[in-house]
């Protein structure tokens, strides 16, 4: 409810700005036509990950990574960290933050091992790793659109080199920080019992045929509302106490359409003529990581999506604007409300009484997201789409 909130008295404010002429009305009917597509697509891509969860898919690959690994710790966290890019950069960093989160939360527990080292894992993947594809992040969508809806084959040429320098340097910062928590091995546990296989199969060969679509070059919002139309309709056969209105995101799509219509007030008030001085210009390293700094301060002070769009209009050059993608996504590890995904992540782990100390995981985020970004910048001053 606090998001929603928070998101109501943000649309409240952009529509008395709107009303008293401060955002002009052509501004206001801009920002729906760019974003409807996007809340669209969160929306679709919620419930799929959703439905497929309660249908047990993710509960049957928890349960094969636990055979996967052999026993070895080190094992099974490696490939909690492979499902946690592939489930970020496929189905948005929020989907690995609400559904893989209580996953391996369980798979940690359930092989009498510490959750946190685990749990850290996936919401510092989940915002590193979704500088893969467009449909990775809600920022992705917005630079997608800017950069001429170049298509994710094109995001990928720019982001690709950067976004697997972010997804490295993560996965190593993450292994030395639980070095001593990886050690050792564990007993393997029985797969969990699956009331409707059926409907896992099912809903996993829906997932399975959604991800290439995602990355075709179509509209995102399209495959992945037909996929969540024939879950729905395969749930309302099969399972239909398991529909209900709280699958569906309102208070994310509330918050953030909210913070698209302030950030466009605060814009019209003069907001991107001060953020472009603070940006600085140019496409030489230093001006890159002077952008993606301050995209990185901007997420951490504000939130990563109003932070994308106050310095969006500073990002004039695709070099820029993948730098400042770096900045707002990949640096969003220090705060709690960075990103929505660490809220949501933080919210997962209250209900598993997994307890989180703010102030570790801030120091932690405050020695690793600034090494990230820098590196992460590097690609795109001296990688191939550079010249």
């Amino acid at each position: 409810m606090k998001l929603a909130a928070i998101g109501a008295a943000l649309l409240a404010v952009g529509v008395v700005a709107a009303v008293t002429g401060v955002v002009p009305a052509e501004t206001v009917w801009a920002i729906a036509d760019r974003t409807w597509p996007i809340m669209l697509f969160v929306i679709a891509i919620t419930v799929v990950a959703d439905l497929a969860a309660t249908a047990g898919v993710f509960d049957v690959v928890s349960a094969s990574l636990g055979r996967w690994a052999r026993g070895r710790t080190v094992a099974l966290w490696l490939l909690v960290v492979v499902l946690a890019v592939l489930s970020t950069a496929f189905l948005s960093l929020d989907t690995t933050a609400v559904l893989l989160t209580p996953v391996v939360v369980r798979v940690a527990r359930a092989h009498g091992l510490p959750p946190l080292p685990f749990a850290l894992t996936t919401v510092w993947l989940a915002n590193t790793a979704s500088l893969w594809l467009p449909v990775s992040n809600l920022t992705n969508l917005l630079a997608e659109q800017r950069l001429g809806s170049i298509g994710p084959a094109g995001f990928l040429q720019l982001l690709g080199p950067s976004a697997l320098v972010a997804t490295v340097a993560t996965v190593i910062a993450l292994a030395v920080v639980n070095r001593s928590a990886l050690t050792g091995r564990f007993a393997p546990v029985e797969p969990p019992s699956i009331s409707d296989r059926g409907l896992v199969v099912f809903s996993a060969s829906v997932v399975v045929v959604l991800l290439p679509w995602l990355v075709s070059g179509i509209a995102p919002w399209i495959p992945a509302s037909v996929a969540a139309l024939l879950l729905v309709v395969a749930f309302a056969w099969r399972s239909p106490h398991s529909l209900r209105w709280a699958i569906v995101p309102w208070q994310a799509v509330v918050f953030a359409s909210g913070l698209f219509l302030a950030v466009g007030a605060a814009q019209s008030l003069g907001a991107g003529a001060v953020v472009a001085v603070v940006a600085g210009a140019g496409d030489d390293l230093f001006a890159l990581w002077r952008v993606a700094g301050t995209g990185m301060l901007g997420a951490n002070a504000i939130n990563n999506l109003p932070a994308y769009l106050v310095v969006e209009s500073a990002a004039d050059s695709p070099a820029r604007l993948a730098a400042l993608q770096i900045g707002v996504n990949a640096g969003a590890l220090i705060t709690p409300w960075a990103s929505l995904a660490t809220l949501l992540w933080h919210r997962q782990l209250t209900g598993d009484d997994v307890s989180v100390r703010w102030g570790r995981f801030a120091l932690l985020g405050l020695a690793t997201a600034p090494v990230v970004v820098l590196l992460a910048v590097l690609p795109l001053a001296f990688g191939p789409q550079a010249s």
